[in-house]
């Protein structure tokens, strides 16, 4: 064999080996500083884990660009939120999960002063397409603002899922041939996953009456519903990425929940999201996106996330909310309100439960 074909064969193998990576949980690292071009004054290299909905925030050139004039180049490897405790942390400057309760488990392996830091935050949402949406809406499990956007309502909805509602069943679905089968929300594995795990937390909220889970009895009292809306979903990823891009693509289920980011992510790179509206659940729960510092260059990182004016543009260009500069946020999608709630009018904003207990909820939901 030349060294050409060994070369090429070389290359195969490599890129079997990433694929298996990355469906495997732990994705190949996102460096940030690879696109610096020799021109980057970073003078500091710190390594994290992060929940994949914030990968492209740190591949992007201009976060990087940022991050070097600062003097920090960084290295990111994504993972569930729901497992990082999972991993050999001893290396690791900081994790990056997608919200508090996992956060406050790692915050027990770090020995650094000062707590979590939470840079920016985005609420969960579902995605629909139009004719779905005008349905949930004819039915009483939705209402429409205008083409783009309303709310899920979120007490009828699960009524309609305790009882097994079908499309078929809801009237001026026969329009639209896609809409066939169990209506349900596709998600994320809560067992691994940020998205999924808060689905659950919300959900169970509302289903017990407007009381968060705090034992094995309220556990209890919601599990088979919560096991309801998990397995009728059959298989499941671990990142939101991936259903909300098929989503996009025009296959997959017609209610996907997603970050509001994402969506706002791709209106402010003036992409067309076709027919999609945005459901504001009308109890839902934020997304707060807490950085633990495991170093003190951890945290010297975390702050400059949540301070520096240029990193906190560009946390709002993929679409996240910053903590304390809500004005900035709402500039940036003043021309897209026919899709975004910018005051999150009308939306109740759940307590979640401990990491164990939801944690408890989450396997409940498997067997």
């Amino acid at each position: 064999m030349g060294f050409r074909e060994h070369a090429a064969y070389v290359r195969r193998i490599v890129g079997i080996v990433l694929a298996v990576l990355l469906i495997g949980g732990v994705a190949v690292a996102v460096v940030a500083g690879r696109d610096s071009k020799g021109t980057s004054t970073a003078t500091k290299t710190v390594r994290g884990v992060i929940g994949s909905e914030k990968a492209e925030f740190f591949a992007d050139p201009e976060v990087v660009k940022a991050l070097a004039a600062k003097g920090f180049t960084v290295k990111a490897e994504t993972s569930g939120s729901w497992a990082m405790d999972q991993l050999p942390l001893k290396d690791y400057d900081f994790a990056f999960p997608g919200s508090k309760a996992p956060a406050d488990e790692l915050q027990r392996k770090s020995s650094v002063k000062g707590g979590p830091i939470r840079p920016f935050y985005s609420p969960l949402v579902v995605v629909a397409h139009r004719g779905a949406a005008q349905v949930l809406a004819d039915n009483g499990l939705a209402t429409l603002s205008g083409k783009s956007s309303g709310k899920l309502l979120m007490a009828p909805y699960l009524k309609a899922a305790k009882a097994d509602r079908t499309w078929q069943q809801l009237k001026g679905a026969a329009k639209y041939a896609e809409l066939t089968g169990t209506v349900f929300i596709t998600s994320t594995d809560p067992v691994a996953s940020n998205s999924g795990a808060l689905y659950l937390a919300a959900a169970s909220y509302v289903a017990d009456g407007g009381r968060v889970a705090a034992d094995e009895a309220a556990i209890d009292r919601t599990a088979p519903l919560l096991k309801k809306l998990i397995q009728v979903q059959g298989a499941q990823q671990t990142s939101s990425d991936a259903p909300f891009r098929d989503f996009i693509s025009g296959v997959g289920n017609p209610l996907v929940l997603v970050y509001e980011s994402q969506v706002a992510s791709l209106l402010l790179q003036k992409q067309d999201l076709g027919d999609l509206v945005v459901l504001y659940p009308d109890t839902t729960v934020s997304s707060d996106h807490t950085l633990v510092p495991l170093t003190d260059s951890g945290r010297q990182f975390g702050e400059l996330l949540s301070t520096d004016r240029r990193l906190r543009e560009l946390a709002v260009r993929h679409g996240f909310r910053p903590q304390g500069a809500a004005a900035e946020f709402t500039a940036a999608t003043a021309g897209h309100t026919d899709y975004i709630d910018q005051q999150l009018t009308g939306v109740r904003q759940a307590p979640v439960p401990t990491a164990m207990v939801l944690r408890a909820m989450a396997r409940r939901t498997r067997g």
